[in-house]
């Protein structure tokens, strides 16, 4: 295998690739990126066994071939290389190493053998359909931050993505719940996405992808079956294993009756918010907040911090009431609004609460309240 490449067309798809690779593995060749030239191109391959992504680049290929090498030690090496740097690749002759160089720099890398690279097996993915990058990337902001880090309910460690009725029509809705707080984003359902069945992208996966779509312009086609799911960013693709669980029936636990409104300044909120939690306690960041007519007070008491309280305009018709949420949520949430306002609606201090964004009908967020 014999190669020219541009170090910032090398330099980007690496960027993608390597970053599925874990630091540490027991099976070494999972440490490794597959590089594989032919005709014009250079694709890159790395995996995790769960995650796959492969990534096609330009390059000038004198002779073709394919090989594998440490994907650290080489993202590394390209990614302090000069800008503007021509990277030459060379795996040939007596020596078992690949020849990495741009100028008077040069690298030699160990290598294992291409073919016993674990790649994943192409599935029958029978739903198809493309969705804009920016619809795709929203679902996601709007709702990775709720996704469970608890292992033991692996089931909710990933976004549930599925098509849904709505009173608009069909729509493509990703939700993610930790038991503590859920959040749920629709986007207008593609042609092909009707029928969909629903499918818990993991986090990890879900972390790649958005990362992927940072750089993408044109669509991105989604492929999915009851098993895997993939996702092609033009010359990127990106193949993922699913949650193998069922995703709670999360419309059980939103509420539909409450009528207590509370409407404040986001900004206001969040800032009050953030400065009365500096005394919190560690472990359950509460902070009480009581409602009455035109002020919203917060307020923390920790016995062993201190006591911090702080009032902010509202608009607020019910009777008065006090609630306690985790701080952390409470910023996480108010990170999502995109208006100026956000609205609570609660039904008392021990139900579930529900927080929109006044310029966002097609995002909502449920909060369970603490004890304070």
């Amino acid at each position: 295998m014999r190669l020219t490449i541009e170090r910032a067309t090398l330099l980007k798809a690496l960027t993608h690739v390597q970053s599925v690779v874990e630091r540490r593995n027991t099976i070494p060749i999972l440490s490794n990126v597959l590089l594989s030239a032919q005709d014009s191109a250079l694709r890159l391959t790395a995996t995790d066994l769960d995650i796959e992504i492969a990534e096609d680049a330009f390059a000038t290929v004198e002779r073709a071939g394919s090989t594998s090498a440490p994907a650290q030690y080489l993202y590394d090496f390209v990614r302090k290389l000069p800008d503007g740097a021509s990277v030459k690749l060379d795996l040939g002759g007596d020596d078992a190493r690949l020849s990495v160089w741009a100028g008077k720099a040069r690298l030699n890398l160990p290598v294992l053998p291409a073919q016993d690279f674990p790649l994943m097996p192409v599935d029958a993915l029978a739903t198809r359909f493309e969705i804009h990058p920016g619809e795709l990337k929203r679902l996601i902001n709007k709702t990775r931050f709720a996704i469970s880090t608890e292992e033991t309910r692996y089931y909710l460690n990933g976004i549930y993505l599925h098509t849904a009725v709505t009173d608009d029509g069909p729509k493509l809705r990703g939700v993610a719940t930790d038991g503590h707080r859920l959040a749920l984003a629709d986007a207008p359902a593609p042609d092909g996405a009707q029928g969909m069945p629903g499918v818990i992208v993991p986090r990890k996966t879900i972390a790649e992808l958005h990362r992927l779509l940072d750089d993408a312009s044109g669509p991105v086609e989604i492929a999915a079956s009851d098993q895997k799911i993939r996702f092609q960013l033009g010359d990127a693709v990106l193949t993922s294993k699913l949650i193998d669980g069922s995703f709670p029936e999360y419309a059980r636990v939103i509420p539909k009756q409450n009528n207590r409104i509370l409407r404040v300044d986001n900004a206001a909120f969040a800032e009050a918010v953030d400065r009365v939690a500096t005394v919190s306690a560690e472990r359950s960041r509460s902070v009480k907040m009581a409602l009455d007519g035109d002020r919203l007070t917060l307020t923390v008491n920790n016995p062993d911090a201190g006591l911090a309280t702080e009032d902010i305009p509202a608009e607020y018709d019910s009777e008065p009431m006090e609630i306690g949420f985790n701080a952390r949520y409470l910023l996480d949430v108010a990170g999502q609004i995109e208006g100026e306002s956000v609205q609570f609606e609660f039904a008392d201090s021990g139900s579930p609460t529900l927080v929109r964004d006044e310029s966002d009908p097609n995002a909502l967020y449920v909060l369970m309240p603490l004890r304070v």
